[in-house]
């Protein structure tokens, strides 16, 4: 089966951090672009960030840079984002995506034939 496994989802405190990450099933992390979406309650699920197939690095709109870092552990076919700096309206259900139709990044949804099951993050006191 071809799908992306997320986890590391938690509370967290504001200002705090957490380090998700993105095992690779059925396929090499290498193969695709690898990307991160989140979704609020109710609303259209919104693009965090993305590593091209050649390994170019996309962070999309609304995030500060120095807050997102992505590493690659290509041993395990895993991928990891780490996010600092928490607040609470970044609570979400983060979901990573690959598929064959995206081989740079893209941030439309519609694009991704791969979606983990999601990963709940809450940052709350």
């Amino acid at each position: 089966q071809l799908q992306p496994v997320d986890a590391g989802g938690g509370l967290v405190q504001p200002g705090g951090s957490l380090r998700l990450s993105c095992a690779a099933s059925g396929f090499t992390l290498d193969s695709y672009g690898i990307g991160w979406f989140r979704q609020f309650p109710g609303l259209e699920r919104e693009a965090v960030s993305c590593v091209g197939a050649g390994g170019a690095v996309t962070i999309h709109a609304g995030f500060v840079k120095d807050r997102l870092t992505i590493s690659r552990d290509s041993a395990k076919n895993t991928d990891y984002l780490q996010m600092n700096s928490l607040q609470p309206e970044e609570t979400a259900m983060y979901y990573c995506v690959s598929g064959p139709r995206v081989g740079q990044c893209s941030g439309n949804p519609d694009d991704y034939d791969y979606w983990g099951q999601g990963t709940q993050v809450t940052v709350s006191s």
